[in-house]
């Protein structure tokens, strides 16, 4: 079957919106300073998105509280906060925790993600593919669940954490346990460690689809939010490339640099289409989605690391300071090169799925 890998009317009209809001209120001066402070994640903003633009719900049924839209419309999103470096929990709350909550049927947790008055992550750490082996940091006994989990994304504003454990997956009360945040490489989504110190948790699922499910459609929209910032990145090269001279000459006209970036900007094309074809993949329940998703995670965590390197580089020596967004694009892609699996996992998990010999 073929699909359209267009972006819709609905969908330009979303981007448009997200575009301008972003602009005003997570332009790079304003994320910046957001990384020196306490607060990482810019609640107001959240606020806005969730709650008054209704990201928060896109692929959440409309009976839920939701827009009834999918995972499209959702993966839009993601290319805009990836563009901007947004500092809030969309993948950890409305992708990778809302996803596991649609797949196992929860209608308790799942109106309040949808409408913006509450937030969820999955307690997994990033790096976590969706083929691993099911997390057994965490045991169960009786009703209580007791152990570690390190490296979680979005957790330090979780309300709601979704926990794996038994084999099952289990909703517990940020209240009942302890976080400790990590330094972590990106500030504009850090990372932070659980303690379960034998807390009640409430079974969500009691097997491992809902988790599993999660992790693939989060891995899905993660290459959408690649894409997003390596257009940036590029876009940001470009204009400085015409404007910069040296030699009484622009050094965009240079033909080094030229075929550097017109090489990247076919890397690029290449990945919307993959990340596309994943995000569609994952909305309409496609038999091809795991293929789909190792694919396309293969290629964009890549290519999103080659655009910000190249954004460093090429803007010289303004582009290596710390008054230049050219660090935080850098930093965003290098930790999402890493997130739900690395470039590596995905081709090693893309030849299983389509019966290719290993190395």
């Amino acid at each position: 079957m073929s699909m359209d890998l267009l972006y819709g009317e609905a969908e330009e009209d979303l981007r448009g919106t997200l575009r301008a809001l972003l602009a005003e209120r997570a332009a790079w001066p304003a994320v910046l300073a957001r990384t020196e402070s306490a607060q990482w994640c810019d609640a107001g903003l959240w606020r806005v998105l969730a709650g008054g633009v209704g990201v928060a719900g896109l692929a959440v049924p409309q009976e839920l509280g939701g827009a009834g839209a999918s995972w499209r419309e959702a993966a839009v999103v993601a290319e805009e906060l990836g563009r901007a470096v947004a500092p809030v929990p969309f993948l950890g709350s409305a992708v990778l925790a809302t996803a596991a909550l649609l797949a196992c049927g929860e209608t308790q947790v799942l109106p309040g993600l949808a409408a913006g008055e509450a937030t969820a992550a999955v307690a997994v750490p990033f790096s976590t593919a969706p083929g691993a082996p099911y997390p057994a940091s965490v045991a169960v006994s009786g009703a209580l669940l007791t152990g570690q989990v390190r490296s979680v994304a979005d957790a330090l504003v979780a309300d709601v954490f979704l926990v794996p454990a038994g084999g099952g997956l289990y909703a517990v009360d940020a209240a009942a346990l302890r976080r400790t945040p990590v330094t972590s490489l990106d500030m504009t989504r850090p990372l932070c460690d659980l303690e379960l110190p034998g807390v009640a948790g409430r079974l969500v699922d009691s097997g491992e689809g809902a988790l599993r499910a999660a992790l693939v459609t989060g891995a899905a929209l993660l290459a959408c939010e690649q894409l997003g910032l390596a257009e940036r990145c590029l876009e940001t090269t470009v204009s400085y490339v015409r404007t910069r001279y040296q030699f009484a000459r622009p050094v965009g006209s240079y033909q080094g640099l030229k075929h550097r970036l017109a090489d990247l900007w076919v890397a690029i094309t290449q990945a919307r289409a993959v990340a596309r074809y994943a995000a569609g993949c994952a909305a309409s329940g496609d038999p091809d989605t795991a293929v789909a998703v190792a694919v396309a995670q293969a290629h964009c965590s890549q290519v999103v690391v080659r655009a910000a390197e190249e954004c460093v580089q090429m803007h010289g020596g303004i582009g290596f300071t710390w008054e230049h967004p050219a660090h935080l694009f850098l930093k965003r892609a290098k930790s999402t090169a890493i997130a739900l699996g690395t470039a590596d996992r995905h081709r090693a998990a893309l030849s299983a799925l389509v019966d290719l010999p290993g190395r």
